[in-house]
C-alpha cells in the first residue's frame, strides 16, 4: 500500500512510521464500515476548511 499526502495542492513527505500509521489508521477504520468491498483498489479521502 502507497499513501500520498497533499496539503494545498502540495506534497507532504511522509516517513515510514507515518504511512505506515495512516495506511492502517484509514484501512482499519472503513473495513468496519458496511458498503466498502474489501477488494477496493483506491481511497480517496477530501477534507475542507
Amino acid at each position: 500500500m502507497s499513501l500520498k499526502l497533499k496539503v494545498d495542492g502540495k506534497e507532504i513527505p511522509l516517513n515510514e512510521f507515518v504511512e505506515k500509521f495512516m495506511n492502517g489508521s484509514i484501512t482499519g477504520a472503513l473495513s468496519s464500515l458496511h458498503g466498502i468491498n474489501e477488494n477496493w483498489k483506491k481511497i480517496e479521502i477530501e477534507i475542507q476548511k
